[in-house]
């Protein structure tokens, strides 16, 4: 009895490092983000401000596009997540229903292609953009995290499609619905909860990117919130910490917002594989 009270408390102890552990830079962030310029060079830090202040977020407005910033971000973001879901969705029902080396094949890729490192992709993307004349562009970006998010996205759905009771799909059948009819009217709804968790995964994961963004978006106007916040370090490497805390701070919000959503939907999508009905 003892020895599992003991187990218990070091597993809440661990548990409650693990939170201090990830909490800490975001606290500190909201910290700065409300300091005074001479509370920020203080040799002694605390972490309530003294006397909390605006002045850093109006600095950064004033100094930085950041609703501009923040638009093309959004744009980005959704667009990613809208087009990753249209093509995801019909990918992963065939992954999911059909046997096969093939479908082995590209399941197989599915997970591989996540091991890829950015470095690797950014030069064949660049240059088949450059073709077809979509550096700085969002709507190039746009492509590029569709590629990125596309083998997750596939693998989500395809647990969802296989906790999808294939008897529904076979009394569809015998009514005379065909592959098509089958996966709009009686998958897809039955989807919809994997559908939402895998557009806010996309979503997320768009909002927060800098590196291809840093790469293909070359002038101010159609850089995103990460390439701008940037901007607040200077030419020696010197940040101007307060504009950049609250500039940070507001970029992390939607997407912490998000993630809180999803992130029960996307333990559930990858459970739901696992699950034989």
């Amino acid at each position: 009895m003892r020895t599992s009270t003991g187990a218990r408390v070091g597993q809440y102890a661990a548990l409650l490092a693990y939170l201090v552990f990830l909490a800490f830079p975001f606290l500190w962030l909201i910290s700065i983000a409300f300091k005074p310029p001479r509370e920020l060079a203080s040799l002694h830090p605390t972490w309530i401000p003294e006397h909390p202040t605006l002045d850093n977020f109006r600095q950064a407005f004033d100094e930085q596009p950041l609703l501009r910033a923040g638009l093309n971000s959004l744009v980005a973001a959704l667009g990613a997540a809208v087009v990753a879901v249209l093509i995801a969705t019909p990918m992963a029902y065939v992954m999911a229903r059909r046997r096969g080396r093939l479908t082995k094949a590209a399941t197989g890729w599915v997970v591989v292609s996540q091991a890829f490192p950015f470095v690797l992709l950014i030069i064949p993307l660049f240059l088949v953009l450059k073709n077809l004349g979509l550096i700085n562009s969002v709507a190039g970006l746009v492509m590029v995290y569709v590629v990125w998010s596309l083998p997750f996205a596939l693998w989500m759905l395809a647990g969802y499609v296989r906790a999808v009771p294939r008897e529904l799909e076979e009394a569809a059948a015998v009514d005379g619905a065909g592959r098509l009819r089958t996966l709009v009217s009686v998958t897809a709804p039955l989807l919809a909860p994997g559908i939402v968790a895998t557009a806010l995964f996309a979503f997320v994961t768009a909002w927060n990117e800098f590196f291809f963004a840093l790469v293909l978006l070359k002038t101010p106007e159609k850089q995103t919130l990460p390439v701008i916040l940037t901007h607040f370090i200077g030419a020696e490497g010197v940040a101007d910490l307060g504009p950049l805390a609250a500039a940070a701070f507001l970029a992390t919000l939607p997407s912490l917002v998000v993630f809180a959503l999803i992130q029960r939907r996307i333990t559930g999508g990858m459970l739901a594989g696992a699950v034989k009905s």
